[in-house]
């Protein structure tokens, strides 16, 4: 058994979780968030995008498959104008405003025999949409809920009052500073290793300044970790508990498309890289033939929203033609360290006993003098 006393805090039976990846909700449907719950974790619904009505639907799944605790996490806009809404006109004023761009896109359609359809109008990530789905997280009485981006102090109050834990994500100390002072219970300190929307400061120094810059606020270890070895290390740099995401990403329960967990299985650490060509922010994915296109196309990625609004043209038409080979693959370095696809409970399983087997070889094989 890996316990220590942040699992007692926490109410859970070892410290890992599930990381709340989006990706559409494919990345940690119900049946994924749960198995990790059951298992002795604590798994993470990520619903950022997600409408209301299908937020609430899935914290009811969960329910129905664990008793556990499990949270929800959610991309919390800073300012409105980083989210313009998504309706047809606005995509088409975004498509005259950078013809250059919108043109190469076609071409990428063009190029790989795609379909030329139009992505349907999505749920806009501003501040309406993310209080109407904050209500539902409070309404269901989540345990436990995570921003992924933004700060949750306006909701320290309301969480407090019916036992919600918050954890604010960061990837730099002078972000995980301001995360303490919104009062959170914890925080995750991202690695660039990370996949997903990243920094740029590696796991192994991030960690430790955190955690001495927000003591006694506990800490949350992200990044590269993706079996026993990772998780030792994690603790041995002050962290509390680990937050693992790209190592689900290929457990069965997970809906990713078999051809992104294909390519998590069979690629090294440096086919994980980060770039501006998804979002216009910086986000650690594979690299696939659309991310080398760009690369040699020698046009600059637009700022967020514009690029995203621009490839969900190209996604769109990927989908519509099933070529989820070329769709988005959201992962980090440590799917290097990912050697096939398993259920969820063999994974923690393998995080735990591995874990435990590092620190029983240390103690075998290290010889400490104390005074």
């Amino acid at each position: 058994m890996l316990h220590n006393a942040f699992c007692d805090a926490w109410g859970i039976e070892v410290p890992i979780f599930l990381a709340g990846m989006g990706v559409g909700g494919r990345a940690t449907p119900p049946a994924l968030v749960a198995a990790v719950s059951q298992a002795g974790g604590l798994g993470v619904l990520g619903c950022s995008g997600l409408s209301p009505e299908e937020t609430r639907r899935r914290i009811r799944a969960v329910r129905a498959l664990t008793d556990k605790p499990f949270g929800v996490d959610l991309l919390l806009p800073a300012r409105i104008a980083d989210a313009p809404p998504t309706r047809s006109a606005v995509r088409d004023e975004i498509r005259a405003r950078f013809p250059q761009h919108a043109a190469f896109v076609q071409e990428l359609i063009r190029r790989y025999g795609l379909p030329d359809v139009k992505p349907a109008d999505e749920t806009v990530v501003n501040i309406e949409y993310a209080k109407s789905v904050l209500e539902v997280i409070f309404d269901e009485r989540v345990p436990v809920f995570a921003a992924g981006l933004g700060d949750p102090d306006f909701l320290l109050d309301r969480a407090r009052a019916q036992g919600m834990k918050l954890l604010g994500l960061s990837g730099s100390v002078r972000n995980a500073v301001r995360q303490k002072k919104t009062g959170v219970d914890a925080i995750v300190a991202q690695g660039t290793e990370a996949g997903g929307h990243t920094g740029t400061v590696a796991s192994l120094p991030l960690i430790p300044q955190v955690v001495d810059a927000v003591s006694p606020t506990p800490v949350l270890a992200a990044g590269g970790i993706a079996d026993g070895r990772g998780i030792v290390a994690a603790l041995a740099l002050g962290a509390q508990a680990v937050w693992i995401g790209t190592a689900f990403l290929v457990a069965d329960e997970g809906e990713l498309f078999d051809a992104c967990k294909d390519q998590i299985v069979a690629s090294d650490s440096e086919a994980f890289r980060i770039s501006k060509i998804w979002t216009g922010k910086t986000v650690r994915a594979f690299h696939s033939e659309i991310s080398q296109a760009w690369a040699e196309s020698g046009l600059p990625t637009l700022e967020t929203p514009h690029q995203r609004i621009l490839m969900e043209d190209f996604l769109a038409a990927a989908l519509a033609a099933g070529r989820h080979d070329l769709f988005y693959n959201i992962a980090g370095q440590a799917g290097g360290l990912v050697k096939g696809r398993r259920p969820a409970k063999d994974i923690m399983a393998d995080l735990v006993d591995g874990a435990v087997e590092q620190l029983r070889r240390l103690q075998r094989d290290l010889v400490i003098s104390l005074p």
